[in-house]
């Protein structure tokens, strides 16, 4: 079930999305070490002007990741993101992928993420830049096109595979859907049939058996998850144990959820240090309490803990109530 892009074996068909904001270094490590095959990071702005910012700071730091580091960048000015993708490889990147799939306000506004899919001359214009401007392999991530009547994800996918793009995520809605209405497979299936590189489906696959479900029916050569993923990190272990063997894995035991949130919120705070770490912690645990359907007033006291070890004895305690 494995794939290649360029130099590099992926052994598990299970992808983490990049997400802003979450797909973190300590998130993307804890979801490698449950079972996804390839993490991806936050999208990273191609204006390396701005990269001077904690937050950039924080998602440029690509020699401690998961090995193929892959790194997403966003932008629509096609030599800024050809510079960028050239000083992400210079700090360890070892794939690129270009963000033409956010359809964030906040980013569609400067004409980048899924905004390019409008004008298919600039999408043509950056995919030859970055492609150039890097000997490592550059995937792209895309929707399904800019709104129902304008669905051009399958003429964007076979320019990109033309341009030497190397493996091509599609989430099943188009960019005036957002996230609303439910994903369609369709045109995943179309552009997988079209295209001979790795296409990932991406979309509302929230367990196993959705999971297999749209991977049988696009032909997909992985699966993309994004926020399914957030309070439950296990499910690429159990996705990727469903489509190997057909059969459910058991849920993890309370112990097992304990220490990986434990050690996920130490993590937190090693990276980011004690003032931004309890801080990010709170909204990783108020996943986690949604995931474990905890309906106590646990979630309101822990945000207002400010201190590390306190959080963590918290949630130790926690625990043991359960």
């Amino acid at each position: 079930m494995a794939f290649a892009i360029g130099p590099y074996s992926i052994s598990s068909p299970v992808i983490l999305a990049p997400m802003a904001g979450i797909t973190d270094i300590p998130f993307r490590r804890l979801c490698h070490q449950q079972g996804a095959g390839l993490v991806v990071s936050e999208m990273v702005t191609s204006d390396v002007r701005l990269w001077n910012t904690n937050k950039s700071r924080n998602r440029l730091v690509h020699d401690a990741e998961v090995s193929p580091r892959s790194v997403q960048i966003a932008g629509g000015d096609a030599d800024m993101m050809a510079q960028a993708a050239r000083q992400n490889i210079e700090l360890g990147a070892q794939i690129i992928d270009i963000n033409m799939g956010c359809p964030a306000k906040k980013v569609c506004n400067k004409a980048a993420g899924s905004a390019l899919l409008k004008d298919e001359a600039l999408v043509r214009e950056i995919l030859e830049a970055v492609v150039e401007s890097v000997d490592t392999p550059v995937t792209l991530k895309i929707r399904t096109g800019w709104s129902e009547d304008q669905k051009n994800g399958l003429r964007i996918a076979r320019m990109a595979e033309d341009i030497g793009i190397q493996a091509l995520a599609v989430h099943g809605r188009t960019r005036a859907c957002k996230f609303q209405g439910n994903a369609e497979y369709d045109t995943i299936a179309e552009i997988k049939q079209a295209l001979s590189i790795p296409v990932f489906a991406n979309g509302d696959i929230n367990d196993a058996h959705k999971a297999k479900f749209v991977k049988d029916y696009t032909g997909a050569d992985g699966i993309m998850i994004g926020r399914a993923a957030q309070g439950r990190p296990w499910i690429f272990r159990e996705v990727a144990h469903f489509l190997e063997h057909n059969e459910e894995l058991a849920a993890p035991t309370l112990d097992e959820v304990k220490q990986l949130v434990l050690s996920h919120v130490a993590a937190l705070h090693q990276f980011y240090g004690d003032y931004l770490g309890v801080r990010i912690a709170r909204k990783h645990v108020g996943w986690y309490l949604r995931t474990l359907s905890d309906l106590s007033t646990f979630r309101a006291v822990f945000n207002r803990i400010d201190n590390t070890s306190e959080q963590l004895d918290e949630l130790e305690d926690f625990f043991v109530g359960q």
